[in-house]
């Protein structure tokens, strides 16, 4: 189906689900991790709080997976998953 010009409409997204969101973290830690063990830093595109509380909770699981301290930053448009600084 065709719009006239400038009637476009707007893009929405759907919320994941509680199942989508649970297999979402479970599928992206084993990336994640061979990111960190092998770049130092993985970084994703995550511009909706959905995907960065998403993320966040891969970092503190990819952090318990490998046993050391991970941190996430992120800036309304990527979040970046790397190392903590060791002491």
């Amino acid at each position: 189906m065709t719009h006239p010009l400038g009637t476009e409409p707007a893009f929405r997204r759907t919320p994941l689900t509680a199942d989508e969101r649970a297999r979402s973290e479970a599928n992206f830690a084993p990336l994640v991790a061979e990111h960190l063990v092998t770049d130092g830093r993985f970084r994703v595109s995550a511009d909706t709080p959905e995907m960065v509380e998403l993320f966040q909770a891969v970092a503190r699981r990819v952090g318990e997976m490998l046993q050391r301290p991970v941190v996430s930053y992120a800036n309304g448009r990527y979040i970046v998953i790397t190392f903590a600084q060791e002491e």
